[in-house]
């Protein structure tokens, strides 16, 4: 019974603290499900370009972001499956040698003309709502501290669920096989009867989105990482091999080859690194090819394929698939939003439980003072 109660508390208590910041990681993530459609369909005047003869080669685009950037960790090209009349956009790795700034910033060209449509930081608005929503989920704009911090709100999330699993284990069948009806008579019981039922039919999505979102972050405990974020960017070096050549080694190298992602180095210690999918893969483990190729002598340094993988690679390659939602279609995609609501409606019903309990314990203390 002692074990019962000091776990109820650890539930509530978890759950009050870290409530608020849950809310906004849910309402966040869900947005986040369909970010590319959504940043297309926000910009779409602005992204759209005139189709021309033949695109610029990479290396063109290249030269003029390093040109308006000088200093860049790196950059990455996001969209590599662009149609004819879309915009190319890059996303920017920069570092101002802040703990408490995370320098992510974009940029989208006309892959015809090089004219720059769009730019700035992700923790501004000038780069699209949908980069400050992304940014801000992972790490609530707070650079090293924020990324960490979203991590120990997953672990609380999880210690949330876990002791709410013990709590009311004899609910947990009866919800599951609809035998709970909700009361709708009053806040009250309402409030009880949604923070269980939901509670129950979200916990395993819950663990999943939780646990992979603190997965992804665990980059933020590393002391080499936050000892990183204190040094500046330096200034960009040429790379002597073409990109155009490099990104068609690539494709070559791997027959039915989709790039998704391709990262072009900056400096002299990084190499050109595309990563992406085939027809052949399963959808659950995501974009998990990749080669890497020497930007100094333009030799493939390295290959890797998701058959070719180990199973610990495998469970890796699940992590990103699993937290968004990406493998299963609109049907899956849909579910995660409604998922991605629960932990904020989690926070309010159990807020207002809490509240109920309070409110109980209030007259006692009320009547003893007034009898004293």
């Amino acid at each position: 019974m002692k074990i019962s109660r000091l776990l109820f508390t650890i539930h509530s208590y978890f759950g009050l603290i870290t409530g608020v910041f849950l809310l906004l990681l849910g309402l966040s993530g869900s947005a986040l499900v369909f970010m590319e459609e959504l940043d297309e369909w926000l910009n779409q005047d602005l992204l759209t370009v005139q189709v021309q003869a033949k695109p610029l080669p990479l290396d063109s685009l290249y030269q003029k972001i390093t040109q308006r950037y000088p200093r860049l960790d790196g950059l990455a090209w996001i969209n590599p499956s662009a149609k004819a009349s879309d915009a190319y956009t890059f996303r920017l790795y920069s570092n101002d040698g802040k703990l408490h700034t995370y320098d992510l910033e974009l940029i989208s060209l006309n892959p015809y003309t090089a004219e720059v449509l769009r730019e700035g930081r992700y923790d501004q608005f000038q780069s699209g709502i949908m980069q400050w929503l992304f940014q801000f989920h992972f790490s609530f704009h707070l650079g090293a501290p924020g990324a960490a911090l979203t991590a120990i709100f997953g672990l609380t999330m999880l210690i949330s669920i876990l002791t709410g699993l013990v709590v009311y284990r004899k609910f947990f069948w009866k919800a599951l096989t609809f035998r709970v009806k909700i009361k709708w008579k009053n806040w009250r019981t309402a409030s009880s009867d949604l923070h269980r039922v939901v509670g129950v039919w979200a916990l395993l999505f819950n663990l999943i989105i939780f646990f992979t979102g603190f997965w992804m972050n665990k980059f933020a405990f590393d002391s080499s990482y936050w000892k990183g974020e204190t040094q500046p960017s330096k200034a960009n070096i040429a790379m002597p091999q073409s990109f155009d050549d490099m990104l068609a080694k690539a494709k070559k190298a791997l027959p039915e080859f989709k790039p998704t992602y391709v990262y072009f180095p900056t400096q002299e210690e990084r190499n050109f690194n595309v990563i992406g999918e085939r027809p052949r893969d399963w959808a659950l483990f995501g974009a998990s090819n990749a080669v890497i190729v020497d930007p100094q002598k333009g030799s493939i340094l390295a290959m890797s394929t998701l058959d070719k993988a180990t199973w610990s690679e495998k469970l890796e390659a699940l992590v990103y698939p699993l937290h968004v939602g990406s493998f299963g279609g609109l049907p899956i995609r849909i579910l995660y939003i409604l998922i991605g609501l629960t932990p904020g409606l989690l926070s309010i019903t159990g807020f207002l439980l809490w509240w109920r309990r309070r409110g109980k314990k209030r007259p006692k203390f009320v009547k003893l003072n007034a009898q004293a």
